[in-house]
């Protein structure tokens, strides 16, 4: 029997569905977050969350604010500081996965949370790069996870803050000592991988009730489809039981603090 479920929820399962138990991931804000914590929570109880501020192995309650969120440092295993968290732990390649969120992505998956429009005269200023550049080049491979949308998924992104692979695709060839950068977006509409060859991004998978002309009128460029184009699984109860009382859980925690009370 299909479940009741929204588009933001068949996203955040599938994102947290690429994760593997036993896997080190390195956690963006946002996004990330929520689908590496319901991973971390149903499927993947072993799976190691790291986040900027130096939080290893935490296993936050609710979702944080920002990397600063306590909760991160409350449920931490231990905390270290963020030069050895950068130096020894992403940059010695010991992060498998890097899981970012973004404002602008194009068809070579670089990313921009920099800003929109001109450099010298911006129209939007977004937050910046963070660790994000470290983490799509250090990392074993990197997840995004994004809305889809034309304003999101441009031709070429206003200014490259974290690369993919470059303005024409060749931007980590015969560079030593990297990652494999981006291997799969997760959209509410639609699942995408780089071309082997190219690395220009094809959507390999379509949710449930989506079409590829919904796809083509949400993306910027002329986006490609794998020749065998399946069907993303439906989310399952139990994850979706699991997500909703998470994000309750978040809520009622914030406001809480907002007023001044324990959650």
């Amino acid at each position: 029997m299909s479940l009741d479920y929204t588009a933001a929820e068949m996203m955040t399962v599938t994102a947290a569905r690429a994760l593997e138990n036993g896997t080190t991931c390195f956690v963006g804000i946002g996004l990330p977050s929520e689908a590496a914590n319901l991973a971390r929570l149903t499927h993947a109880p072993d799976v190691v969350l790291i986040y900027e501020s130096g939080t290893l192995q935490t296993k936050p309650n609710v979702l944080p604010l920002s990397i600063g969120d306590g909760e991160l440092c409350e449920t931490a295993l231990t905390t270290v500081s963020v030069p050895e968290m950068f130096r020894y732990w992403l940059q010695g390649g010991h992060v498998d996965v890097g899981f970012l969120g973004t404002a602008q992505i194009d068809r070579y998956c670089n990313l921009n949370t920099t800003l929109i429009g001109d450099y010298r005269e911006p129209k939007v200023r977004l937050p910046g790069g963070g660790g994000a550049p470290e983490i799509a080049t250090n990392a074993g491979e990197v997840f995004i996870t994004v809305k889809h949308s034309k304003r999101t998924f441009v031709e070429a992104v206003d200014f490259v803050t974290t690369v993919g692979f470059g303005r024409d695709g060749t931007a980590r060839d015969g560079v030593p000592h990297i990652g494999r950068g981006p291997t799969r977006v997760i959209t509410d509409l639609c699942v995408m991988k780089p071309d082997p060859e190219t690395k220009e991004l094809v959507v390999v998978s379509l949710h449930p009730g989506v079409t590829a002309e919904q796809v083509r009128e949400a993306t910027g460029w002329e986006i490609r489809f794998a020749e065998r184009l399946e069907t993303t699984p439906e989310p399952g109860a139990k994850e979706l039981e699991v997500l909703r009382e998470l994000k309750a859980r978040t809520a009622r925690h914030h406001a809480g603090n907002e007023t001044g009370e324990n959650a």
